[in-house]
Formats: structure tokens, C-alpha cells, sequence
């Protein structure tokens, strides 16, 4: 944990205005900046002689529908070295463009295209911003809060075509029937069998 701390003044102290918050939690660091700093904090934290965050394990984005700044960019951080992650973060709005690291950590290059497949984020700079989850001509970004569960389309084969077809969604429960009661209750009809049966009796 000293070391934690001692990492954390650091930070603190060689980025000054350029850290909004940091804190210790669950052995690790959590940074918070504002997007317009990105390349600078990384910069430092991959070529610092105390830090050495020298791998990115991931990029994912935290979707608050409700907020004005809708979503929170998240970026892992690991230090080999140091036996350490960070956790680096900030918000942005719907249809803001934010920097692109893959200058920095060439392995962002999927990692950003995942976050603007899933969430519609945008990077600028980036080298090939496409889907890269989703296929050709899919419409939304499914891991919005707000993206039906079912999706718009599916895409299939069809053997009438001999091609493959998108179509709308068309979920066909013929066979299902939700009572959405608890089963330690019982079903709808054990309890009108059971109140038939006390009645009688």
C-alpha cells in the first residue's frame, strides 16, 4: 500500500491541473481527468521512470443514460514492473469526439473500435474506425442502455434467396407462457387447484 501512495502523490504532483481525482481503492489506483488531457496522462504514466504503465489491458465505457454527460470512458492500465493496474477515467457527452491513443498503445486500434461498435463512441485520429463486432449495416450500438434487447434486424441465410437477408426481429413464443410468479409460491393454476380443493373440503 506504501508504494500505492507514494505512486499516487506522484501523480498527484508531476500532473497537478491535469488530474481531477485520484484514489486508492481495492489495491489499485483511480484516476479522473478530463478527456482533453488523455494523451498527456498516459504519456506520463507509460514513460515515467516511477510509474511504467507500459501494457493497456482494456478500454470499455459505462453508458448513464440519464446524465448529461452520458458516458464515462474507462481505461486499464498494468505495470509489469511494478506489479500494479490503474484505472483511468472520464465523461463525455452523446456526440462528443475524443482523442485516439493508438499513437501511444498501437493495441488500442480494436479496443477503440469495439468501444464505437458497442457504445457509438467517436476517436479522432484513429486509423480504421469501423464495427468490428456487429455486421455489415447493423443499426444502433448494442450495449446502450437504451438499444431493445431484442435488436432492430437479425441477419440470416435464406434458402429461398440463396442469399443472406436482413429482416426485423420476429420473436415467435407460441410455446411459452410467463406467469412471472415465484415458483416457491406456485403457479397461477396450482393455487386455483389448491382454492377448488379447499373449498370443497
Amino acid at each position: 500500500m506504501s508504494d500505492l501512495n507514494y505512486l499516487e502523490k506522484k501523480i498527484n504532483s508531476e500532473l497537478t491541473t491535469k488530474i481531477k481525482k485520484t484514489e486508492i481503492k481495492h489495491g489499485q489506483i483511480f484516476i479522473e481527468i478530463d478527456k482533453e488531457d488523455i494523451i498527456d496522462v498516459i504519456l506520463f504514466l507509460k514513460t515515467n521512470k516511477d510509474a511504467k504503465f507500459q501494457q493497456l489491458i482494456d478500454i470499455t465505457v459505462v453508458d448513464y443514460p440519464e446524465e448529461n454527460q452520458r458516458f464515462k470512458v474507462v481505461y486499464l492500465f498494468l505495470s509489469h514492473e511494478l506489479n500494479q493496474r490503474i484505472i483511468l477515467s472520464y465523461f463525455i457527452s452523446e456526440n462528443e469526439l475524443i482523442s485516439s491513443i493508438t499513437s501511444i498503445f498501437p493495441s488500442a486500434n480494436w479496443m477503440e473500435r469495439e468501444v464505437y461498435d458497442m457504445y457509438g463512441v467517436n476517436f479522432k485520429d484513429h486509423p480504421d474506425l469501423r464495427r468490428i463486432l456487429t455486421d455489415y449495416g447493423f443499426e444502433g450500438h448494442p450495449l446502450r442502455k437504451d438499444f431493445p434487447l431484442t435488436g432492430h434486424t437479425e441477419v440470416r441465410y435464406s434458402e429461398e434467396k440463396k442469399k443472406v437477408i436482413n429482416e426485423p426481429v420476429k420473436l415467435e413464443q407460441n410455446y411459452r407462457n410467463f406467469d412471472y410468479e415465484s415458483p416457491w409460491e406456485g403457479t397461477k393454476y396450482i393455487k386455483e387447484l389448491k382454492e377448488n380443493n379447499d373449498k370443497k373440503n
